[in-house]
């Protein structure tokens, strides 16, 4: 089949892989000068199955609430009288019963195990290099973090997930550049969790895909999608020029340039046999003139890298791995020789405008467990909008539309997600089995 995909974030550049991999003859749209150059661009890189769970959670509503309060909030939302917004925190809020909330977190759990051990599979086949790193430990600060923190430890029980709590001590052997002046209680060390460079590994993906035909059209907006048994996509060609510029600080160069020989300027139409929606934020007002309204909202993260400083060695002031401050909920990452702090999750607000007490309190983060660590003076401060749908888990499947595929609202777990979700995808579009349950992931819940 000729497939068309739009969107070359993770989920986009996978997918675009697997389509390839089954011998279909791929097209990708992508707005963008490179692939992984939105949300994808700097997240944590954690690929953490067991913590992959529902926003939308029992109690939920009320501990926003609460954090509302604190300095350094994990989570914060934005004041709004947007009617689009209050109806998706209408949604949330339902999602948060406790019967809802458990059989989503089984669907992304189950999809996320999947998609590790996907993930694995193509690293090893294609022998991949992306700066990946092995375990993952979560860092308790009190007495009060450990239970709450719990009932977390008997889910990933329940789910087979293979953990160890253990004393500071032990936590402290684990990553050796720790604080010791920083009050630290327990741990839970997940060993068969990691790190590792998103972004990277979808430009390895990317020139995989190329080699087994794929086509990549950057700096192209999709303006839109006829559906049919040759649906169609209306696309034109922007200059980097007319480009909206990554929201990143410093700003960075451009990612290179298109891939293909530009199109003109005015819109043209392709024709394909199918076409798969990728693209984040974009993707609900590609659907919505399809008859689709996607409850789909941006929940904005946070992040700051920095490099660590060449005169140390690598065990002196830097994490080995990747770690979690369960307390404030924020990620430290090592990404090859850099530092990645990333967390925050903001509700409301745009992209454009960073909020400075979440940079704040990521500064704070990496200054109490891992002081010195990177050159902050060449800091690189980013913001990232994650498509994140009320009641949590993806949707992977047709869209009603004929023609029309979907593969997006991964919302924060985009990259622990996207291998098994762009599998199970292809398998599907094929007409197979997919290898796990896609009941309840399908876009028919939210109609």
């Amino acid at each position: 089949m000729r497939i068309a995909v739009i969107g070359a974030g993770i989920v986009g550049v996978t997918t675009a892989y697997e389509l390839a991999a089954a011998g279909h003859e791929v097209t990708v749209f992508e707005r963008r000068g490179s692939v992984a150059a939105e949300t994808s661009f700097a997240n944590a890189g954690v690929v953490a199955p067991g913590y992959v769970t529902p926003w939308a959670a029992p109690g939920m509503p009320w501990k926003v609430l609460r954090m509302m309060l604190s300095r350094h909030a994990p989570v914060r939302v934005r004041a709004s009288l947007d009617p689009a917004l209050l109806g998706w925190m209408w949604r949330w809020w339902r999602a948060c019963r406790t019967e809802a909330w458990q059989a989503n977190r089984t669907r992304m759990q189950r999809l996320a195990v999947f998609s590790r051990h996907r993930l694995h599979e193509l690293t090893k086949a294609l022998q991949l290099e992306y700066e990946r790193e092995s375990g993952y430990l979560v860092l308790l600060r009190s007495e009060s973090d450990l239970a709450a923190a719990r009932p977390g430890l008997k889910l990933l029980t329940e789910l087979g997930n293979r953990f160890h709590l253990v004393d500071a001590a032990r936590c402290r052997e684990l990553e050796p550049a720790l604080n010791p002046d920083t009050p630290l209680h327990a741990g839970v060390h997940l060993p068969d969790d990691e790190v590792g460079n998103c972004r990277q590994f979808a430009h390895l993906l990317r020139h995989e895909a190329q080699k087994l035909g794929a086509r990549w059209c950057f700096h192209t907006e999709v303006q839109r999608l006829v559906p049919g048994t040759q649906p169609q996509v209306v696309h034109r060609y922007m200059p980097p020029a007319e480009s909206t510029q990554l929201v990143i600080e410093p700003a960075s160069s451009k990612n290179g340039g298109p891939a293909t020989e530009p199109a003109p300027l005015e819109a043209v139409s392709e024709s394909f046999d199918a076409v798969v929606v990728c693209a984040a934020m974009g993707s609900a007002e590609l659907l919505r003139p399809l008859g689709l309204r996607l409850p789909l909202r941006a929940v904005h993260g946070y992040s700051i890298t920095a490099p660590l400083r060449p005169e140390d060695s690598a065990a002196e002031r830097a994490p080995r791995a990747a770690l979690m401050d369960e307390r404030y909920k924020v990620a430290i990452s090592r990404i090859g020789q850099r530092v990645r702090v990333a967390g925050s999750a903001e509700l409301g607000g745009t992209l454009e405008k960073h909020d400075p007490r979440a940079l704040e309190t990521l500064y704070k983060v990496l200054d109490d467990w891992f002081p010195g660590a990177g050159r902050m003076s060449q800091v690189q401060r980013w913001k990232g909008a994650r498509p994140m749908l009320p009641d949590g888990p993806p949707v992977i499947g047709a869209s009603g539309a004929e023609g029309v595929w979907l593969n997006l609202g991964h919302g924060s777990s985009g990259w622990a997600l996207a291998c098994g979700s762009a599998f199970a995808l292809a398998q599907v579009m094929e007409g197979r089995e997919a290898p796990i349950p896609l009941e309840g992931l399908g876009v028919e819940r939210l109609r």
